[in-house]
């Protein structure tokens, strides 16, 4: 019932709008930005913050918004982040996970490992619907959106852009059985995406992210080819 709860916390339109701002930050949102995300006063957004933290799909705390200390930093702010528990309603009851968790466990002590990640590599693939690989990065940021993934395009200065995901669809199971489950993980993005495109998934995990990263792997290419032109 928990879960019913607090999924039906979400059917005011202002909650919901508010708390598909936060969660999409990937970081800690105040009252003030998320009010005006949501187009709603700050005392509202505030109300609706707490209720949207009592049902347990955001977690708070404070801190000072002006990244300053001391005498004349302000009072520190009340600010929001999703929260880490997971939310799922199946009616009537299923358990899906205790289910995901058995077959997991088996495969590891079967040493699976090899089986699955062809497996995925096919089931990605197929989710693809394609035979033409993801053509650029803006492609894949569509495609791992409808999966779930909750991709960011990250651009660091000196680096070459690549797709991060917040969130990892596996994320219990993984938990578990991390080297299964993230290999499984690898090849199913690995086929999703197109092998044999320009770009490549590979490992890179990150606390609180998904453990694969998508990048150029033109990029890779040409640093090869840099590397082999400077030792001839």
């Amino acid at each position: 019932m928990e879960d019913i709860d607090a999924i039906a916390a979400l059917q005011d339109p202002v909650r919901r709008r508010l708390y598909e701002y936060v969660a999409a930050q990937g970081r800690e949102v105040g009252r003030n930005e998320a009010a005006e995300a949501a187009g709603v006063a700050r005392t509202l957004a505030a109300h609706h913050l707490d209720r949207l933290t009592e049902a347990g799909l955001l977690e708070s705390g404070s801190r000072r918004l002006t990244g300053r200390s001391g005498p004349g930093a302000g009072r520190p702010a009340k600010v929001y982040t999703r929260a880490r528990a997971e939310r799922s309603v199946s009616l009537p009851a299923r358990d899906y996970r205790t289910a995901a968790e058995l077959l997991a466990e088996a495969a590891e002590e079967a040493g699976l490992d090899a089986g699955l990640r062809a497996a995925a590599h096919r089931r990605g693939a197929a989710l693809r619907g394609t035979a033409t690989p993801c053509g650029d990065l803006d492609a894949a940021m569509e495609v791992l959106a409808a999966r779930g993934y909750e991709p960011r395009l990250e651009d660091s200065e000196g680096a070459a852009a690549a797709v991060r995901m917040r969130n990892c669809p596996f994320h219990t199971v993984a938990e578990r059985f991390p080297p299964l489950v993230c290999g499984m993980n690898l090849a199913l993005l690995e086929g999703l995406i197109g092998a044999d495109g320009p770009l490549r998934a590979r490992m890179d995990a990150r606390p609180g992210e998904c453990c694969v990263v998508v990048e150029d792997a033109t990029e890779g290419r040409k640093s090869a080819g840099d590397s082999k032109n400077n030792i001839d």
